[in-house]
């Protein structure tokens, strides 16, 4: 160890965490449903859904999802009064199953939310470069927009997060007024009726349900969030299962009933054809013709936002899986630097922020000269790669990081039942770790509907190539673990712990 070492840890050590914990349950929810971006859900997700699947149970679908998540988080928050890290899914796998699996799970997990990130980007720089291209006659380049979103994220990444919190605040709470008005004009409009087709298990349990459920299991990704945020919460032990259970109960309830106006206000025989022809402007064109140009025009701007909140959102969980793996030794101990003044974990944020600007880079660079499949503008060129192919990648390792969580529930308690109930420690991790399981076969089954957006599409090279980016790190990583194991016994045994053990690195303020 060097003498810079020693003085980081020796500084690290007197360091007190308290000022950090700023976050309540409210803040916290906030950070999981802005991650999912209501609006985003609505206009790009709900419609294409439709689109592809040609299936209109797609409410129901959330409300199922709902379920199974809500029994995932018995376990999973169970689990959280025992166990509070910024790792979340690593540390509580490191403690449930194994540290080598722990550290496969943490590249999973660091790979997924940076691919879910940064794919969001490609939606961001599509939409900013149409609407300036539709209201001022400019004609910006997709990756321009990106590359000032990405710089104002950095920004926010190095502060209070209680900043990032309440900027969230404002957006979320604008977006739900937008979806709500939305909702409401549908079913006052409703050209065929109030309809509950869309509600019933005949319109869902048909061919393409699978896709359904891969598309709609990305509206829930905030999900590890309140984890996340364990160490920065006023009282960890009740926070992050009450956000959890809040978060999802909103974000399954809201969109059930949003999904469903959409099918009542373009009428269910109309909602697959609508949705196929109009995309994410379904909405907004609803809005302009019953409600006004005015509403639709800030709906637009609001959709806008969303995707910046969900930016943040995802921005600030990477950063602090940094953080917990650099704390712990796995990567670098230089990404656990967090800033005096915040608390914010700052070489982290930058390292997200880094990834994010090479990768923008490279896909514009290889826009040059694409040719897009036949019907589709060259203008969409981020949205059908960049946007699809990331954000569908690392949906599909989150799923699998949990459907793994449910199974480490269920380890951590059989050493230590920490006087916790058979349901919480076995029979609701064993329930929703079967059900997360056969989403993520889904997913995999459905990967090229969801990269095409087209059923009948033959699979191409990327439909193998990106689901094996995100699972075969994991597998390095446990063989990491297992390297660790031999040569470094002091950083193998500090897997999964963060600071609960003695003599456990704490936080390293910026020099």
């Amino acid at each position: 160890m060097t003498s810079t070492d020693q003085a980081d840890n020796a500084v690290a050590a007197t360091t007190p965490s308290a000022h950090r914990r700023r976050l309540g349950v409210p803040a916290v929810t906030l950070m999981i449903i802005a991650a999912s971006a209501p609006l985003t859900v609505l206009a790009g997700g709900v419609t294409t859904t439709f689109a592809v699947t040609g299936v209109t149970g797609v409410p129901l679908s959330f409300l199922i999802l709902g379920v199974t998540l809500a029994i995932f988080a018995v376990g999973y928050a169970a689990m959280s009064r025992f166990v509070t890290n910024a790792g979340a899914f690593y540390s509580y796998v490191a403690r449930g199953i194994s540290r080598p699996a722990g550290v496969g799970v943490s590249i999973v997990a660091l790979v997924s939310y940076n691919a879910m990130q940064i794919g969001v980007y490609g939606l961001f720089g599509f939409q900013v470069s149409s609407l300036l291209n539709a209201k001022f006659g400019w004609d910006v380049p997709w990756w321009v927009p990106i590359l000032v979103c990405i710089a104002l994220i950095a920004v926010l990444g190095v502060n209070r997060v209680d900043l990032s919190a309440k900027v969230l605040g404002v957006l979320v709470a604008l977006e739900f007024v937008v979806v709500i008005v939305y909702d409401v004009a549908a079913f006052i409009v409703a050209p065929e009726g109030v309809s509950a087709e869309a509600l019933s298990p005949s319109s869902l349990f048909v061919t393409g349900i699978g896709a359904v459920f891969a598309f709609g299991i990305a509206a829930f990704m905030g999900f590890e969030s309140a984890a996340i945020y364990g160490e920065e919460s006023k009282d960890p032990k009740r926070t992050v299962a009450r956000a959890t259970y809040t978060a999802v109960g909103i974000i399954a309830l809201f969109y059930a009933l949003s999904s469903w106006a959409m099918t009542v206000g373009s009428g269910p025989s109309k909602v697959i054809a609508d949705a196929t022809k109009q995309g994410p402007d379904l909405i907004f064109t609803f809005l302009s013709t019953n409600v006004g140009v005015v509403v639709s025009d800030i709906a637009q701007l609001l959709f806008v936002t969303s995707l910046f909140a969900s930016l943040v959102s995802f921005h600030n969980a990477v950063a602090r899986y940094f953080f917990s793996l650099g704390r712990e030794g796995v990567l670098p101990r230089w990404l656990s630097r967090v800033r005096a003044s915040s608390g914010a974990p700052w070489a982290g944020s930058v390292t997200q922020t880094a990834l994010a600007v090479v990768v923008i880079a490279v896909f514009a660079i290889a826009s040059v000269g694409w040719v897009p499949p036949e019907g589709a503008p060259a203008a969409l060129f981020p949205v059908l790669t960049l946007f699809s192919w990331l954000t569908n990648s690392g949906a599909m390792g989150l799923v699998l990081l949990m459907a793994v969580v449910s199974v480490a529930v269920i380890g951590f308690f059989r050493r230590d039942q920490h006087g916790v109930g058979v349901w919480q420690r076995l029979v609701a991790p064993v329930v929703s770790g079967v059900a997360l399981l056969v989403v993520f076969v889904l997913i995999l089954v459905n990967f090229n509907v969801l990269l095409t957006s087209n059923p009948t599409a033959p699979a191409t090279a990327t439909t193998f190539i990106l689901p094996a980016v995100v699972i075969v790190p994991g597998i390095l990583g446990i063989v990491w673990g297992a390297i660790l194991k031999r040569r470094n016994p002091r950083v193998y045994a500090q897997i999964g712990h963060g600071t609960e053990e003695t003599g456990a690195p704490e936080l390293v303020p910026e020099d």
